[in-house]
């Protein structure tokens, strides 16, 4: 083995480490030079101890604390006064890029750091979408201990009683796959008499509104299918096989993009069917805010609960529809006056076109259509017009402003209420589309206070095609038919009896119920069950008919006036 010499140790009696003038005990090493090499700008935080006990039994377990090798941990004190006290002394700037950007482009320097905010900002509204969600998801579910929108908005329109026997259950997911297409349809008879339009309602704007007025004198009429006595006429005439309303038609046609329910009574008598409505049903109702993500107040006694809104709603339509006319005395009347109005009663301008489509070879459906005015044309020719109201009761429930938007972002308004209102718009289109109707007017009413709903203004009032409009909100006509014709050929392959078509309070699905002959009428009596066969019903405060909620507010609004 080869031998290792350490040399000569020189001793040194004035402390610790080699003499001064002693000789190193590396000759080839270079003096006054550290082991490590380092540079100027870096920090030296590290010495080695020679005074530190390692024979304390406290001191933590470390690899570098072995016997023979430095330990250059010092105290944290010590550490953090050497960091106080170190500063940079090296100011030389930063070596510059040798193929970087030219000083004509530094000012877009900030450019990155813009991209990063608005990513950023895109982030947040995402997480705030998706908590309002996670939000909605936590208050309609079923499980928690969060209260539910049940109780106020998501409640059957019809009580379900024991005795009914559910026959089946459609989701709406097979209704998107329907298509079928029809003839152009056939007028049976048109009944009534119109009133001109007046055009300059065309020119309204926010800042030369018209207060809405209020028409109590003349009666509207909202008539199920078999009560219309036309259409028991062309019954018995063998005219179609099944008979319905505008209004149960839309509500089918349209049914995917219902959120609230609704129910729709069906007949079965021999071989021919009737599609009716309830007394006091929601379809006589218009809603608002169905199909928005922010919820509606619970209580019932609020102006701006669902109930509340559905009747205000319903009373602005009726009333802007017949302000928007020519009184002037001078109309238009068809073949047969109107069906529902007795001598000398003031009715509202409203003719019904009884039309028939072919379904198949041998069933034919009709249907009583609404158009509500009619237009003179150049050339001498007339058009007929729907006439509508949306309403706005609170700005910040849609978060846009009608009357800072209308007239600079009316795209804006109508996408909002698009969105918030997709199955009543989409529901008044169809009905045009079914009354062959040349335009749709719609008008935009707001309340004068955001806490008044007894006195409105009419912000202004556009007007659409039909066909056009359809395509806009994506409502595809084959569509609507195919979804008509499977209800139908479900509806003939049952027995002859009632039945009843609801929709589901809480699923985007439908049911069909078989009801007692005499269910939902005057003199209907449930039999009694057995005590711990009962089933109770929640609470629900009826809706009541539109004259009769009218008559209500009419009725709170004279108090008011009273008080003042």
């Amino acid at each position: 083995m080869v031998g290792f010499e350490v040399g000569p140790v020189a001793f040194n009696p004035d402390g610790w480490g080699p003499p001064e003038n002693s000789t190193p005990l590396l000759s080839n090493h270079p003096t006054n030079v550290p082991f490590a090499p380092f540079s100027r700008s870096d920090k030296l935080g590290r010495i080695a101890d020679w005074t530190r006990n390692y024979n304390n039994p406290s001191r933590p377990n470390n690899a570098n604390s072995s016997a023979g090798v430095f330990d250059f941990a010092l105290d944290d004190s010590a550490v953090a006064d050497d960091d106080s006290s170190f500063r940079l002394v090296d100011g030389k700037p930063p070596p510059r890029p040798k193929f970087g950007p030219k000083w004509r482009f530094q000012q877009q320097r900030q450019l990155p750091q813009r991209r990063d905010e608005e990513v950023e900002a895109r982030r947040r509204e995402a997480e705030k979408e998706r908590a309002r969600r996670d939000r909605l998801y936590n208050l309609n579910r079923s499980g928690g201990n969060q209260p539910r929108r049940e109780a106020a908005v998501f409640k059957s329109s019809v009580d379900i009683q024991p005795e009914w026997t559910m026959l089946d259950q459609i989701p709406f997911s097979t209704f998107s796959k329907l298509s079928f297409s029809v003839p152009d349809p056939e007028d049976l008879l048109l009944c009534g008499a119109l009133e001109f339009y007046d055009r300059s309602f065309d020119r309204v704007n926010p800042k030369n509104d018209r207060r809405l007025e209020r028409f109590k004198n003349r009666n509207f009429f909202k008539v199920t299918t078999t009560d219309d006595p036309v259409i028991r006429r062309l019954a018995n005439e063998d005219k179609a096989t099944v008979f319905a309303t505008d209004s149960i038609l839309s509500t089918l046609m349209c049914a995917p993009r219902s959120v609230y329910s609704w129910d729709i009574v069906i007949q079965r008598v021999g071989n021919k069917l009737f599609f009716d409505k309830r007394d006091g049903s929601q379809l006589d109702l218009l809603s608002v805010n169905e199909t928005s993500q922010e919820p509606l107040p619970d209580a019932k006694d609020d102006i701006n609960s669902a109930h509340s809104l559905s009747v205000e709603a319903t009373y602005i339509n009726q009333n802007f529809s017949q302000q928007v006319l020519l009184r002037d005395g001078n109309k238009v009347n068809f073949d047969e006056p109107n069906p529902f109005a007795q001598d000398g009663e003031e009715v509202a301008s409203v003719a019904y076109r009884y039309r028939r489509w072919k379904l198949e070879d041998d069933m034919y459906l009709v249907a009583r259509c609404e158009v509500h005015s009619v237009s003179e044309m150049k050339g001498g020719q007339r058009s007929f017009l729907t006439l509508n109201a949306l309403n706005e009761f609170d700005p910040k429930y849609s978060g846009v402003d009608w009357r800072q938007k209308l007239e600079t972002q009316r795209g804006a308004v109508l996408a909002t209420e698009l969105k918030n209102n997709a199955n009543k718009l989409a529901k008044w289109t169809a009905q045009a589309l079914l009354a062959s109707a040349d335009a749709m007017k719609l008008g935009y009413v707001s309340r004068v206070h955001p806490r008044d709903h007894f006195n409105h203004v009419i912000l202004s009032v556009m007007g659409y095609k039909p066909r056009e409009f359809a395509t806009q909100i994506n409502l595809n006509t084959s569509n609507m038919w195919g979804i008509v014709k499977s209800i139908v050929d479900l509806c003939m392959k049952l027995n002859e009896g009632k039945y009843v078509l609801v929709k589901d309070p809480s699923k985007p699905q439908v049911r069909i119920y078989e009801v007692p002959a005499d269910a939902f009428e005057n003199d209907y009596v449930e039999e009694p069950l057995p005590e711990d066969e009962q089933v109770q019903p929640p609470a629900e405060e009826d809706a009541g008919a539109v004259e009769v909620a009218v008559e209500k507010n009419e009725g709170e609004e004279k108090a008011i006036d009273a008080e003042a």
